[in-house]
């Protein structure tokens, strides 16, 4: 059987198929196995940060950390923590005229990209995996994948969480399956939200 290594790009898969769905309290290994039913899968790596209340959701965190409790009861799962930075920007005022500009504070999700490429590049070069598998539409992932299929000769799959497949990232992948709103109905953890 092929060794099959899962990367999951936490806020990718949230924000593509999850965000607007009732389906957030996903279990990513049952995920995992329905759509790859042939596959024996060894490892799955789960990469995102930590958030922080929020005005409008004082919160979230908790939600958040009680979903990962639930995710790191995968016996094969391994959750890698990128971070979050915060800073102030001016920007354009939308609709106004005169051009008028504010300063904005922007929070942008740092690391999550950069480790999974790393894990990608690290396990493929020390012969981890015969396959690696995707969960992203996110572009930026398309060199790594070209260097392990093409340099290590592996193959690499993409399940894609958005409507809309990244052109960049399937000209290397070897394969590309969309997550649909029926993978995550049977992979819904009901029992996580139970009292």
């Amino acid at each position: 059987m092929p060794r099959v290594n899962v990367y999951i790009d936490g806020f990718n898969l949230y924000y593509g198929a999850l965000k607007r769905s009732p389906y957030k309290w996903l279990d990513v290994s049952k995920l995992c196995q329905a759509l790859l039913p042939t596959d024996t899968i060894q490892s799955i790596k789960f990469f995102t940060a930590n958030v922080s209340a929020r005005p409008h959701d004082p919160h979230l965190p908790v939600r958040q950390q009680i979903y990962f409790r639930a995710l790191k009861t995968i016996p094969n799962l391994t959750m890698v923590y990128g971070h979050f930075l915060t800073h102030s920007v001016r920007m354009v005022l939308t609709g106004s005229d005169p051009i008028k500009t504010v300063w904005v504070d922007k929070t942008e999700e740092k690391g999550s990209d950069v480790n999974l490429a790393a894990h990608l590049l690290h396990d493929g070069f020390k012969g981890l995996f015969d396959t690696a598998v995707i969960i992203s539409n996110d572009s930026d992932l398309a060199e790594p994948v070209r260097l392990v299929k093409q340099v290590l000769n592996l193959h690499v799959g993409i399940l894609n969480p958005h409507e809309r497949h990244s052109q960049t990232l399937q000209q290397y992948a070897t394969f590309v399956k969309r997550i649909r709103q029926n993978h995550l109905i049977a992979r819904f953890c009901r029992h996580l939200l139970e009292p």
